[in-house]
């Protein structure tokens, strides 16, 4: 199993909008980013956790958390004219842009800022807490996975 964080603005698709899904599961599109995409395409996995982080908001934060329940597939949003995420260049046999469906886990009583998990050594390394890491889906080591976990004081 594999750990990821995965970004998103709460005022566009936050941690409550994922658990009032039926089934508590959603797909997670418009990712727009070759290497974000990537990681989806070759090494999420069913059954691997990520940490839902709201982004681009006062106060960016893991929020709680949610389970890979598949194999990333084409994002339908890239074809629809109509949508935020269309992409006119994408040809239709052979999609350039994927999604994942996740389903909510749960929602931490104590969210983890990122201004906290930047104060702690142990997260020094973290890709999310490095200058310029922008991307929308991260890898998250076992290590920062339970760090977190902690501080969140889910463990």
């Amino acid at each position: 199993m594999s750990y990821w964080l995965m970004k998103s603005e709460p005022d566009t698709y936050s941690i409550d909008d994922l658990a009032a899904q039926p089934r508590k599961t959603d797909y997670w599109d418009g990712i727009r980013n070759y290497q974000a995409r990537n990681f989806m395409r070759d090494q999420m996995v069913k059954g691997d956790l990520a940490f839902f982080y709201h982004s681009n908001c006062a106060e960016p934060a893991v929020v709680g958390m949610m389970e890979v329940v598949g194999k990333a597939y084409p994002d339908h949003t890239q074809f629809d004219s109509q949508e935020k995420y269309f992409d006119p260049d994408s040809p239709s046999d052979n999609p350039r842009w994927l999604m994942v469906d996740v389903r909510f886990r749960r929602k931490f009583s104590n969210i983890v800022t990122l201004r906290a998990m930047k104060s702690e050594k142990r997260l020094s390394d973290m890709r999310l807490v490095q200058r310029g890491n922008r991307l929308s889906i991260l890898p998250v080591t076992a290590r920062e996975w339970r760090h977190i976990l902690k501080m969140a004081g889910e463990v």
